[in-house]
């Protein structure tokens, strides 16, 4: 299963039908989520089929497809089951903080032809010309952006395989200075896509211009998205173990703030992750903790430590080896996630 998303090239009709149609699945949507919340109180549980069923004759009242107000209820649905079973926090009810951006077709979309795709309710919409793969079209989210609307189709299809150049193993440590610090030595810059456009953004924002500043904001969001994928892209085809420092991200955020997120280490790593199972590498996370004050060399707990310590960027331990702070806490995680990793082998095998 592949996801392609198209960016579509509506009439005025369309556009205005897509907003009522958000207006009216807003109330749909709270009206689910009270209700399971309601129900449950008094001990009453629905399946997901008779929960799905429950609006199925208000679909031509609100003059929207009954599939579509299926996909919303099994929205508020899912959403509580996770929450039920300890994976999500309580679903929050949808408003002018909290809006509701997509509209969901759970049933298949024909291929489109010349630039067109056919949905039902809406009948043919343009889009900007983009390859698809021939295959079939499972089902499609319409979600608003700043940008505009795009279309997010969901095909049967595999995902092309990533290209295996070489079968190294390398630690990774984030930093702040360096985007990351290899095991290698290498130092991956930051390119500091939020930093370079803090500048448009506080003139967009001091001048109360929210579309503008909403588009800015997805910019870069779309290039930190796209950095990440070349860069994980590379790892995973260069390297059959990964091994990745697993830092404490929240608590880093309410020290160093903006540094922190704008690198976007979490979606980092989860691209690491699902890339390194399809193409079958090994990826193993190691907690961070003393990675940075141990020595590579000897073992010993010789290093710099606390937030005091962060200045120190080259020490020396006392069994007489010279280390740079950032590599070598990324050959520490690389010695730490190959142990890890072969005891999960050897577990495996018994």
């Amino acid at each position: 299963m592949i996801v392609r998303t198209l960016k579509l090239k509506l009439n005025d009709r369309q556009e205005k039908q897509l907003e009522d149609w958000l207006f009216c699945l807003t109330g749909v949507y709270n009206w689910a989520i009270k209700k399971i919340e309601h129900d449950a109180k008094d001990g009453i549980y629905y399946t997901p089929t008779v929960f799905q069923n429950l609006l199925a004759d208000h679909g031509q009242k609100l003059g929207i497809p009954s599939h579509t107000l299926q996909g919303m209820l099994a929205l508020a649905y899912v959403s509580w089951r996770r929450c039920f079973k300890r994976l999500g926090k309580k679903p929050r009810l949808k408003g002018r903080r909290n809006k509701l951006n997509s509209i969901p077709f759970p049933d298949p979309i024909r291929a489109p032809k010349n630039n067109r795709i056919s949905i039902p309710g809406l009948g043919q919409i343009r889009f900007h010309k983009q390859s698809l793969p021939g295959a079939k079209i499972k089902c499609g989210r319409i979600i608003k952006r700043a940008s505009g609307w795009h279309l997010c189709l969901f095909i049967d299809a595999e995902p092309n395989t990533i290209p295996i150049v070489a079968d190294g193993a390398v630690g990774i440590d984030p930093g702040f200075a360096h985007l990351l610090t290899l095991s290698t030595g290498e130092k991956i810059d930051h390119p500091m896509e939020l930093q370079l456009s803090l500048k448009r953004v506080g003139q967009a924002q001091r001048g109360h211009d929210k579309k503008l500043a909403a588009r800015l904001h997805e910019r870069i969001a779309n290039q930190r998205k796209d950095r990440n994928h070349k860069l994980s892209r590379r790892l995973v085809s260069e390297n059959r173990l990964i091994v990745f420092s697993k830092d404490h991200l929240n608590g880093l955020k309410k020290h160093f703030g903006k540094s922190v997120a704008s690198a976007a280490i979490g979606q980092l790593r989860q691209q690491l992750s699902y890339k390194c199972r399809q193409g079958g590498r090994e990826y193993v996370e190691v907690d961070s903790r003393n990675s940075t004050m141990t020595c590579s060399a000897c073992g010993a707990l010789s290093g710099p430590k606390g937030l005091s310590g962060l200045a120190v960027r080259q020490w020396r331990c006392a069994c007489g080896a010279q280390h740079d702070r950032d590599c070598n806490a990324a050959i520490n995680t690389l010695i730490a996630g190959a142990g890890t990793a072969l005891k999960e082998a050897v577990n495996g095998f018994n």
